[in-house]
């Protein structure tokens, strides 16, 4: 009896943050898509994010996450990233300049950062990626996919959000600050620090089989 009731609160709640997260998508104008994947918190931060970049500056940012661009998995390297493109152009001919446009494909492990060319020279598009984005989707830990994904969506999304505003001198009051930088920089000494010992492994391990 008591396993029945707790899978009736299981779906109840899950129910209601889907129901939740709808809600909070379908009013945010900068999310085009996000598969149920983006928590209703970071939605609502978003949100706020994008309606003060737009009132000052006039650039709107926007984010297409997807689980599967529903690509076929046995095509080439070459024609999956034709049809990623291929996606990714027909979003933007939907979008008004000055814009900028955050994707990610969870299934393709894709993440593509995509500025109109007012912004080519104020967005460094590797280091929103490297720093802010990736690290955080790649990150193997306990988390829940949804957290891994809100997180990094959040987190790119407002790196952008700063720089829009910086180089307009402009500060945001719904700015999250430079904590994402923070996190990206300790995942490349992690990364730094595993191929050095890996390589320490392997140079004692070909020292002891030339001792043999």
């Amino acid at each position: 009896m008591r396993t029945l009731q707790n899978f009736k609160v299981e779906v109840f709640f899950t129910l209601l943050l889907f129901l939740t997260t709808h809600i909070y998508a379908s009013t945010n104008k900068y999310i085009l898509s996000h598969d149920d994947l983006i928590d209703p918190r970071a939605i609502e931060k978003i949100l706020e994010i994008g309606t003060e970049v737009e009132t000052k500056t006039g650039v709107k940012i926007y984010l297409y996450v997807k689980d599967d661009y529903g690509i076929d998995r046995t095509v080439s390297a070459k024609e999956k990233f034709e049809q990623i493109k291929s996606v990714e152009e027909n979003i933007i001919k939907e979008l008004k300049t000055p814009y900028a446009l955050l994707t990610m494909s969870l299934e393709q492990t894709h993440v593509n950062l995509i500025v109109s060319n007012e912004l080519k020279k104020v967005i460094d598009k590797d280091e929103i990626l490297n720093d802010y984005v990736i690290p955080l989707l790649a990150s193997k830990d306990k988390n829940l996919l949804l957290s891994k994904v809100s997180a990094a969506a959040l987190n790119g999304y407002a790196q952008i959000a700063d720089d829009i505003a910086s180089s307009q001198n402009i500060t945001l009051e719904s700015s999250i600050g430079n904590s994402g930088k923070t996190i990206g920089t300790i995942w490349r000494v992690f990364i730094y620090f595993i191929v050095i010992v890996g390589l320490i492994l392997y140079t004692v391990a070909v020292l002891r089989s030339k001792k043999r």
